[in-house]
């Protein structure tokens, strides 16, 4: 259905229709949710609120239908647009009235005003209208030019607020109506609704009658409908009063400074993701984004100290190193947001009263020095469901390498870097301080450069750890792994497990299981039959574990 058939049923039926003037979607939205019959499109309100210029034919038809299409998309109720002289002759109202149907707008308003037109209520401005032959034009022209039978066009006189008197008034709107008007809008700037009411006793009814209450703003709706007004149109208030409410904020908090010493004069921001459909995105996303599109949440180990990084680490963790203007940690949350990872948690331990970004959920292990990175990732079981990625907080990481890891079918993935057997080959020293290195079921060959081919399909993992010999080694874990729903239920199941059976005694490298690191529980996965994959990498990473490697860090990194 064409909104022109609302708004024409929304006439036909008892009472008069109540329509609020709108200067943009969300304006729209609200007078719709406020429970009003139909929108005002004012070109008052949209030359404000679109360009802060005065409503005097400076929009164009383009700009202001832009704005009508918004309205239209964010609303189910009738707009009615506020066309001014029609954006030119006759001619031009044809393609305003085509332009607009087009658009689903309901119907649309021309004046008698002379172009360009000034507002009603501009003081000091002198008024001229042009000849009721040249208007009966326009309005003969428009109902000519439409296709949609529906679609309604009011035809408006300011002989009133020009002041040339009722009679002149009285004449236009029978000429108006006459020529094909569905409606017709007598304008007037009087203080009181006398006039007005004395205009409408004398008009012989042919079409409805449209009202603008401005100025004369005491009279309610119900006297309007008495006096023969099928339509009012409230048609600046919604702007007005979000000027004020604007001004009054943003008074309070330049005095104040606190953004909350605002908090009682604005809605909270779910009231907005509410108005603007962030519900229903969040369902739509849930029942249509394909398979590798789902949830993952991340949670990283940032609980560690490490003295060797004293004095750098005396107030802060070590996820809070700055590197060239960004902390490690910030860095992080940029490169997992930027692959649309948004739910994220942090395990805290050592100074964790400095970690305070915002969108975190936290959890602390408190006994952080007793404890390994293993037991601090179990702080944060409850977040462990659905898609999880695990990270090492002192990993720094090009989004190319997230974004190969999450494109892995596997259960369970690792990231390992090819480039540690690459090094050990040419003779140079020992990258990181204790890497955790890796032997792979089927491990790529070198390429005529001597740079590793990085497979696109994930390898089995064989084996893990800090003390693998090296000649079994092909490659770094770089500290970052990803589970799918079922591998991160079979990680929780095996640690359960192994809590039980390793409580009292070592666990795989780790002198105790309460020190366990994560590689530990990784390789017991692979001793309990379950398959580890791993994606493979050559370089786009870095470690800061050590005074060096910060440097390196600094050194590397280009912003």
């Amino acid at each position: 259905m064409h909104n022109a058939t609302k708004l024409r049923a929304l006439i036909q039926r008892p009472g008069i229709v109540k329509a609020v003037g709108a200067h943009d979607a969300l304006s729209a939205k609200l007078i719709q949710q406020a429970g009003f019959d139909a929108i005002w499109a004012s070109g008052f309100g949209i030359s404000a609120s679109l360009k802060c210029i005065p409503d005097a034919s400076f929009i164009t038809m383009t700009e202001q239908l832009d704005v009508e299409r918004n309205m239209v998309e964010a609303v189910s109720i009738p707009i009615i647009a506020d066309c001014d002289t029609g954006y030119g002759n006759a001619l031009n109202v044809m393609r305003t009235v085509n332009d607009h149907e087009r658009a689903g707008v309901a119907g649309l308003c021309i004046e008698d005003n002379v172009f360009p037109k000034r507002c009603s209520f501009y003081a000091g401005v002198r008024r001229e209208l042009i000849p009721i032959e040249e208007h009966c034009g326009k309005i003969q022209a428009a109902k000519a030019a439409q296709t949609v039978p529906d679609f309604l066009v009011i035809a408006r006189t300011e002989a009133l607020i020009a002041g040339w008197g009722q009679d002149e008034a009285l004449k236009r709107a029978e000429a108006y109506a006459a020529a094909g008007a569905d409606a017709i809008l007598i304008h007037s700037k009087a203080p009181t609704f006398d006039e007005l009411k004395a205009v409408a006793g004398a008009w012989s009814g042919r079409v409805p009658l449209v009202v603008v209450p401005t100025i004369f703003d005491g009279v309610a709706a119900a006297e309007l409908e008495e006096a023969g007004f099928k339509i009012v149109i409230y048609a600046n208030q919604a702007i007005r009063a979000g000027i004020k409410a604007m001004r009054e904020v943003l008074d309070v908090m330049n005095r104040d400074t606190r953004p909350g010493s605002v908090n009682d004069r604005i809605v909270k921001l779910k009231e907005v993701y509410d108005l603007v459909g962030v519900p229903q995105m969040e369902e739509d996303e849930r029942r249509f984004l394909p398979v590798g599109g789902e949830q993952v949440t991340a949670i990283i180990a940032a609980a560690g100290f490490e003295k060797q990084l004293l004095p750098l680490i005396e107030d802060k963790p070590k996820c809070l190193l700055d590197v060239k203007g960004k902390t490690i940690l910030e860095r992080q949350i940029s490169r997992l947001n930027e692959c649309t990872i948004k739910e994220i948690a942090l395990v805290r331990g050592y100074r964790k009263e400095a970690i305070t970004l915002p969108n975190i959920r936290y959890y602390d292990n408190d006994q952080y020095e007793q404890t390994g990175e293993l037991h601090s990732l179990f702080c944060a079981e409850s977040e462990m469901k659905g898609r999880c990625l695990l990270l090492y907080g002192d990993i720094i990481f090009d989004a190319a390498v997230l974004e190969k890891l999450l494109k892995s079918p596997a259960d369970i993935t690792l990231v390992v870097d090819l480039a540690w057997n690459d090094l050990q080959g040419d003779g140079s020293p020992q990258v990181h301080l204790k890497p955790d290195l890796v032997a792979l079921q089927d491990p790529p060959g070198k390429s005529s450069t001597l740079r590793y081919v990085t497979p696109e399909e994930p390898i089995r993992l064989r084996k893990i750890g800090q003390h693998l010999p090296h000649d079994m080694a092909r490659a770094e874990f770089i500290g970052l792994a990803m589970f799918s729903e079922n591998g991160i239920e079979q990680f929780r199941r095996a640690y359960r497990e192994a809590a039980d059976h390793y409580l009292s005694k070592g666990f795989h490298e780790a002198g105790s299981f309460i020190r366990a690191s994560l590689t530990d529980m990784i390789q017991e996965l692979i001793d309990t039959g379950h398959d580890v994959h791993c994606v493979t990498i050559f370089k786009g990473w870095m470690e800061v574990d050590s005074f060096e490697e910060y440097q390196k860090a600094w050194a590397q990194l280009r912003q």
